[in-house]
């Protein structure tokens, strides 16, 4: 998996959690939605509540990938306009690189409810489209391909804080797990309040904006039966 971050120059670096605007760009291809449609994105995206627990953390890997590009090698993008190398002649006399993170092994539960419920899609849209995909779905990064079932069934709660702390934790968790859920969705005792920039603006393609989340870890005797 890729939990993407701010990428800086040339190295694609990872968070420990799933952005908001990647789960809305997982959901929107599974339903088979084009990048044009961007109204739909925005608006699954501000409807979207969410929150995720750390199952398994695994281990980062980083892939160093070198690619030689001449004058006229041209590069597909997302905005439709094919990328050139900048810079001058003597550029092209070495190789294009950049390092891109990835999770391994990594096992994580993501919670989401919408707001409002009725306004389609609906929850059961969501959950039929993970099942049956549009296109093929791949978290992050298109080389990371799920291992599993997406859709891991229905649970229900007040707050997704909640859903979080019903659902059991694994066995080989004796520490606890550590989570993050929307600022007024619940609280934990030392949990911490972050301003976090993961909502894309699906017109310009950029992430911009700050909005508050929580951090917390529960253990397993905390955790509802």
């Amino acid at each position: 998996m890729a939990f993407g971050g701010e990428t800086i120059d040339n190295f694609g670096i990872i968070r420990d959690f799933p952005a908001l605007s990647m789960v809305t760009g997982l959901l929107a291809n599974a339903l088979g939605w084009r990048r044009e449609e961007t109204g739909n994105h925005g608006r699954l995206q501000e409807r979207l509540v969410l929150g995720a627990r750390m199952e398994q953390s695994g281990t980062r890997l980083q892939d160093n990938q070198n690619a030689r590009l001449s004058k006229d090698d041209k590069g597909w993008t997302t905005w439709g306009t094919p990328e050139e190398r900048a810079g001058g002649a003597g550029t092209y006399q070495s190789p294009h690189r950049r390092f891109r993170d990835y999770h391994a092994d990594l096992s994580m539960l993501v919670v989401l409810r919408l707001e409002p419920s009725d306004e389609p899609p609906t929850l059961d849209d969501l959950a039929a489209a993970l099942d049956h995909p549009a296109r093929p779905l791949f978290i992050g990064r298109k080389p990371c391909l799920p291992s599993r079932r997406l859709f891991a069934g229905w649970h229900e709660g007040e707050t997704v804080l909640d859903v979080l702390r019903s659902v059991p934790l694994p066995t080989h968790l004796p520490e606890g797990a550590r989570l993050q859920w929307p600022d007024g969705e619940g609280t934990l005792p030392g949990d911490r309040l972050v301003e976090l920039c993961d909502e894309r603006n699906w017109t310009s393609g950029v992430h911009g904006g700050w909005r508050p989340i929580r951090e917390g870890r529960i253990k397993d005797q905390e955790s509802p039966a």
